[in-house]
């Protein structure tokens, strides 16, 4: 816990995903998640857990989203996501249900799915419209080298919880990806065995595109260019080719839309 207290609300960001997202950061001042990805746009994580707690209250946040109200005709969704992980946030449910009362607005969360084996956290998430759950590895040492959890943390374990929350979830449910490098052969078919067990409404390829900032910085919750400055460094990606590509080769087998960073709509099946 910290006692700086820091605006919850940001934005609104335009988001290739889902138009213009007005973000809410219930991890406050201290980035905080269960993975500490080698991408994250966060920059180091200062609090790596799987612990949850509420580390912004719910009052603040209600009070922030007033001003948002009358302009709401402006936002396409709220977004939950901002310096961490936000199932990690006990108040999660909570805010959801005031989000949506007082924007009457989508409400998107965006969650790495490590706390999905938890019974709490699945009931949490179930007030949400729309979940975006990241996988961007499907072997354990893959899982390890780029999204480095927290001890304790399996892969398959993590799985299965997705999958549990998957078939309970009555929402729009989304596969996110952060494409780093491109994928062997042996990659892409576990990637669309364990896609075609999940059966997402849609999944969304990206890559890293925006700085990394060494330390953390609360600019980075939005869409940052980053300054020519020391303390932020370019992030590993993949050309619009080979995305595109990865992004044809999986809706030539999958039924259902795929979509990615450099191309919004979905890709036609080829």
């Amino acid at each position: 816990m910290t006692s700086i207290t820091v605006p919850a609300i940001y934005g609104p960001v335009r988001s290739w995903r889902f138009g213009q997202s007005l973000g809410i950061d219930l991890l406050g001042a201290v980035s905080t998640c269960s993975l500490h990805c080698r991408y994250c746009q966060l920059g180091t994580i200062e609090q790596l857990t799987c612990d949850r707690a509420e580390f912004v209250p719910t009052q603040q946040v209600q009070t922030e989203l007033q001003q948002f109200a009358a302009a709401s005709d402006a936002i396409d969704v709220v977004t939950l996501s901002g310096s961490g992980e936000p199932t990690l946030a006990s108040n999660l449910a909570p805010v959801i249900a005031i989000a949506r009362a007082q924007l009457h607005r989508p409400v998107v969360v965006l969650t790495n799915g490590t706390l999905l084996g938890d019974r709490a956290v699945r009931q949490d998430l179930a007030a949400a419209d729309i979940v975006a759950v990241k996988i961007d590895a499907v072997t354990a040492g893959q899982w390890q080298a780029l999204n480095r959890p927290v001890a304790g943390l399996n892969l398959d374990q993590v799985l299965a919880g997705i999958m549990t929350f998957r078939e309970q979830f009555a929402g729009q449910f989304t596969i996110q990806t952060m494409v780093t490098e491109p994928w062997s052969k042996l990659d892409v078919e576990r990637y669309k065995a364990v896609i075609r067990a999940l059966m997402p409404d849609e999944v969304q390829l990206n890559t890293p595109l925006r700085p990394r900032p060494l330390t953390h910085q609360l600019d980075a919750r939005g869409n940052h260019d980053g300054p020519a400055d020391p303390h932020w460094r370019q992030p590993r990606s993949v050309s619009a080719e080979v995305l595109t590509a990865l992004g044809h080769q999986l809706q030539a087998d999958l039924p259902l839309p795929v979509r990615h960073r450099y191309e919004a709509t979905p890709l036609s099946a080829c």
